[in-house]
């Protein structure tokens, strides 16, 4: 089983497909700065010095103080082609809080912070954190396409999403990624993975390592022993094998951690190993 290590988003931008988020980078609270912002920008800077040029953040993240620490980061690496993705459409209002705001004024508000806080003039790829509701969605994403065509937007996405719901937003934009959760051991979204398959979009999966729930596993753990790696390497390395399409974006504070998430591509798994580690998400 060949893996393909980069994936192409258009004839201009190639992905190496193991990328980095931003989530876990700002402070402990609902708001705020991280205990060590030096710290912050280094991981980030870290990640794009061994080769990762795909980062994925968002808005509410913060809120902005990830979009700030990737901005100083980008600014210490003026030459490093990193593809952005960030995404707009949710709010955070507390612990495990979060409220969808599909407003298009608001939306285009976002899009414009989120180009002031990372520093850029045009966003690689924006997608909708979430499809809110309540307001139609050919005004949710209608609000974006005008921005695309202002320019101020590459590439549109969308987040945690149904097939149905891709559909319907592909008859109003055009589409080029989707960012659902989905790991090891979480494949509710299989269908949706599949239709990205089908129709080669990026499937970015979210929570790719379901923080730490994976080390309890016994049977990974033994694999991890086997190729002399972590149960979270084996995670990552199972995710590239799963599908071309998956673009990977684990997140840590560590240093140690991030670049243990990088190595991970080099591992490779046997088709036996690969279909055992298959069957933990389906039991």
């Amino acid at each position: 089983m060949k893996v393909k290590l980069a994936y192409q988003l258009d004839n201009e931008l190639t992905i190496k497909r193991l990328g980095y988020g931003t989530m876990q980078l700002p402070g402990p609270g609902v708001w705020g700065p991280a205990v060590d912002e030096q710290n912050a920008v280094k991981v980030i800077e870290t990640v794009i010095d061994h080769g990762v040029n795909f980062i994925d953040t968002a808005d509410a993240y913060g809120p902005l103080y990830a979009n700030l620490y990737l901005r100083q980061a980008l600014k210490n690496r003026p030459d490093s082609q990193v593809v952005v993705a960030t995404k707009v459409g949710f709010t955070r209002q507390g612990p495990g809080q979060w409220t969808p705001n599909g407003r298009p004024e608001y939306l285009r508000q976002q899009v414009e912070m989120n180009l002031f806080s990372l520093g850029l003039d045009q966003l690689d790829l924006l997608q909708l954190h979430r499809i809110d509701p309540t307001i139609p969605l050919a005004d949710q994403l209608g609000v974006l396409a005008q921005m695309q065509q202002e320019g101020k937007i590459k590439h549109i996405g969308l987040s945690q999403v149904t097939v149905e719901q891709l559909k319907a937003a592909q008859k109003i934009v055009p589409i080029v990624s989707v960012q659902n959760r989905y790991n090891l051991i979480d494949r509710r979204d299989e269908a949706v993975l599949q239709y990205a398959e089908k129709h080669h979009l990026a499937f970015i999966p979210w929570f790719p390592l379901a923080t730490g729930k994976l080390t309890h596993d016994s049977q990974l753990t033994k694999i991890a022993a086997k190729y002399q790696a972590t149960p979270a390497q084996i995670a990552l390395a199972w995710l590239l094998q799963r599908s071309d399409v998956i673009l990977p974006i684990p997140g840590t504070k560590s240093l140690d951690h991030a670049l243990q998430n990088i190595a991970a591509a080099k591992l490779k798994l046997s088709t036996a190993d690969f279909q055992l580690l298959d069957q933990l998400g389906k039991q």
